[in-house]
C-alpha cells in the first residue's frame, strides 16, 4: 500500500506519494487547495493506500505557524472520511527553499521556472514524504 502526502496551502496543495512497495517517493500533482478532498477520494478509489502524511507547519524556533489551524481542519476531516487511514504530522520546515534548490540543481528550465509554484508544491509534498518514510526506518 502507498503512503500520501499532503503540502497544504491556502491556494494551492502538492501531492506526493510512494509505490505500493514503499520504496520510492514520487511528486504525483499541485492541484487548488478547494480540489483536494475530491482528489483525494478519487485516488483512494484507484489505489491503496496504507497512511496519511499531512505537512506540519512550524516556524524556526519550532512554535506553530498561522496556517496550523487549517493543517488541523484538513486532519480531522481526512481522519473522519477515512478512519481506517492513520494521519501523520511532519515537519515541512524549509521543504519550499529545498524544492526550489532541487529545481534549480536538476537544470530546471525557464519554462519550469516560471511554473515554479506548482512545481515547488509538489516537490515539497515529496520531501515531507521522505523525510516521513526515513524517519519511520529509525
Amino acid at each position: 500500500m502507498r503512503v500520501f502526502a499532503i503540502d497544504y496551502g491556502t491556494k494551492r496543495t502538492g501531492l506526493a506519494t510512494t509505490d505500493p512497495l514503499q520504496i520510492i517517493c514520487t511528486a504525483l500533482e499541485t492541484i487548488h487547495t478547494k480540489d483536494l478532498f475530491d482528489f483525494v477520494e478519487n485516488y483512494l478509489k484507484m489505489e491503496k493506500v496504507e497512511c496519511f502524511v499531512l505537512g506540519h507547519p512550524k516556524r524556526l524556533d519550532g512554535t506553530e505557524n498561522k496556517i496550523m489551524p487549517l493543517i488541523v481542519g484538513v486532519q480531522r476531516k481526512l481522519q473522519k472520511l477515512y478512519p481506517d487511514k492513520p494521519v501523520h504530522l511532519e515537519d515541512e520546515r524549509f521543504t519550499s527553499k529545498m524544492a526550489f534548490a532541487a529545481l534549480l540543481a536538476n537544470g530546471a528550465k525557464k519554462k519550469d521556472r516560471r511554473e515554479k509554484a506548482g512545481n515547488i508544491d509538489k516537490i515539497s509534498a515529496t520531501i515531507i514524504l521522505q523525510s516521513f518514510m526515513e524517519r519511520r526506518k529509525l
